[in-house]
């Protein structure tokens, strides 16, 4: 099936990038830009997956969020259908001070362009990775006498440098300190790494993706334990998009490939705690 057919039958059966992108789970912006002519030639590991999914039937049910739009009540959680997730809703106009005063004691909470996102306690596998690559990443660092900062979440990102989009990646690679202020990062890290959960899945993978690639993000790596694959997209090559198994050796490609995170050594240890 070559992609004019999958034009085609994406036009007849309704669907959406964003549905094509979560049945799939290929980055959005990915989707977006093969739809639309931009990429000519897609990678052939991106073909197979948008061949598997057309040639099975689906019937797009994603309605988009249920917000609550009642001025004089306070802010509500309300749940986004058919995504399991939940996040304070008042039309889009909240900002960091309401981040900081309506979010829970553990200081987690995010807030996308004035919409409030609660998030939940990570598991001990996202601990875990979290933990193993803050550790490699820092070793890397203090071995060759660099000046970038691997950080854990929670810490608050001010990404496009304003009060309306905070964000908590689980870790980020900061290489220009400039950026922080007050205990804070305002701007783009060079390196963002996000690992899923069922939680967090769609915001990491829709919402945050453009967010951090409009915002400078050199290097966005996205960790499914549940699949054990990385995705990482090279936003500063032309958005390369490169799949790698737990597997396999990842290279880190702010510094060139010289630091490779073996994530074979990471998978055995969340074998350890399954």
């Amino acid at each position: 099936m070559d992609l004019d057919e999958m034009r085609t039958l994406k036009k007849q059966r309704g669907y959406t990038n964003e549905y094509i992108a979560d049945q799939t789970e290929l980055p959005l912006g990915t989707v977006r830009k093969i739809f639309s002519g931009e990429t000519k030639h897609p990678r052939f590991a991106t073909l197979q997956a948008l061949e598997a999914f057309f040639r099975e039937p689906h019937a797009p049910v994603y309605p988009g969020p249920v917000y609550d739009f009642y001025p004089d009540r306070p802010p509500i959680l309300v749940k986004e259908k058919n995504i399991d997730e939940y996040y304070f809703a008042k039309n889009g106009s909240y900002t960091a001070s309401d981040l900081d005063r309506l979010r829970g004691d553990d200081g987690r909470g995010e807030l996308i362009h004035g919409t409030l996102y609660n998030m939940a306690s990570p598991t001990v596998a996202h601990q875990l990775i979290q933990m193993s690559l803050s550790f490699y990443l820092k070793r890397f660092v203090t071995e060759n006498g660099g000046d970038c900062l691997p950080l854990t979440a929670p810490l608050d990102v001010h990404i496009h440098n304003d009060d309306y989009t905070v964000l908590q990646p689980d870790i980020i690679v900061l290489c220009n300190r400039d950026l922080i202020r007050n205990g804070k990062v305002w701007g783009a890290p060079d390196l963002v790494i996000e690992i899923l959960s069922p939680s967090t899945k769609d915001r990491d993978l829709y919402l945050k993706l453009p967010e951090y690639q409009h915002a400078g993000v050199r290097e966005y790596w996205i960790i499914d334990p549940m699949k054990q694959r990385v995705i990482v997209y090279d936003f500063s090559n032309g958005d390369l998009l490169h799949l790698y198994s737990f597997q396999e050796k990842i290279p880190v490609g702010i510094w060139d490939g010289d630091c490779v995170i073996d994530f074979s050594l990471i998978a055995s240890e969340l074998a350890s705690v399954d």
